[in-house]
């Protein structure tokens, strides 16, 4: 059976979108206005593509469905994660995503934690969070609009990891450009936007009274853990009940000792080559791949920066 899955994303356009997925990665986007690369997904018609292999041309959809085995037979209906690369021409809206019981109760899905590593070269900056901490406090300001005394706005520079759990207020800003590593769902709440039209002249949608509801005062606060052995320096980023995300830089060689099932892999800068039992697969930034259960051990080369993630078992949405 195949050992690693090379994958093509999806892109979707948007309000806020711009044209860096072309200029950074040289992925052929539909437009300037291009706000997300959906790299690795199974959820319908935003599936990656294989490119490699016995399963060339299919979709991850389709082969997680059919093949479990690669994934180490787990007992989620769908692949539990989603990765992404967003990049904010303009401001995105302050948004808010629900936990999974709310998100089970009004929308038959998961809830929406996710987390944030900055690719962006030059400044710019998010929304992480509230500047108070009661929420019937936040409510009172939502319902006066009086937003610069209720959002918290920090630097967001390269490197940069941000864990956002549901029901965090937040939003990306202009000139970010993130990789996003989330529970595979797709549920937003708009809490304000600007008071931006779309291309119709008409207001966006806002969300206000589901976006109270699922609002928490988090601390989203965690301790990153940097470690270093023979051939790479590596970051622990996050270890949350839903997934773990770790990075790691290769300065040369490294081995590694595969744990868990399955991983997914986005390799953020540098180029280089996976070994896997002797076989040998160029990798360059903007590429993402998965590590199937077929493989035990492999060996990392190159000068090259890599993010690699894996679920938690997701016992909510099973």
């Amino acid at each position: 059976m195949e050992k690693i899955l090379f994958l093509e994303g999806k892109y979707r356009e948007k309000i806020w979108g711009g044209k860096r997925l072309r200029e950074i990665y040289s992925y052929d986007i539909p437009s300037d206005n291009t706000g997300e690369y959906w790299a690795i997904s199974d959820m319908g018609d935003m599936s990656s593509i294989i490119t490699n292999g016995e399963f060339k041309g299919k979709s991850l959809e389709e082969v997680y469905q059919k093949h479990k085995d690669l994934f180490g037979n787990p007992k989620e209906a769908t692949l539990p994660l989603l990765v992404k690369i967003i990049d904010a021409n303009t401001d995105l809206s302050i948004q808010v995503h629900p936990d999974d019981t709310m998100a089970r109760e009004l929308e038959n899905s998961r809830g929406k934690t996710e987390c944030w590593y900055v690719l962006n070269e030059e400044p710019a900056s998010i929304i992480y969070g509230l500047k108070v901490d009661d929420k019937n406090e936040a409510i009172k300001l939502i319902d006066e609009r009086k937003w610069d005394e209720l959002l918290r706005e920090v630097p967001a520079r390269k490197g940069d990891f941000f864990f956002v759990e549901a029901g965090t207020v937040h939003a990306i800003k202009k000139g970010s450009l993130i990789l996003e590593i989330q529970q595979a769902s797709d549920i937003t709440y708009r809490l304000y936007d600007y008071d931006r039209k779309d291309d119709n002249g008409k207001l966006r949608d806002l969300h206000l009274e589901e976006s109270k509801k699922a609002i928490k005062i988090n601390e989203n606060k965690e301790e990153i853990e940097e470690f270093k052995i023979e051939g790479l320096k590596g970051r622990v980023l996050t270890q949350n009940k839903y997934f773990e995300v770790y990075e790691y830089k290769i300065e040369g060689r490294s081995e590694f000792i595969k744990e868990n099932p399955y991983s997914l892999w986005s390799v953020v800068g540098g180029r280089g080559e996976i070994l896997i039992d002797g076989k040998s697969y160029g990798i360059k930034k903007g590429d993402f791949f998965i590590l199937t259960d077929e493989v035990k051990k492999f060996e990392l080369r190159g000068e090259i920066s890599l993010v690699e993630s894996f679920t938690v078992e997701d016992k909510t949405f099973a």
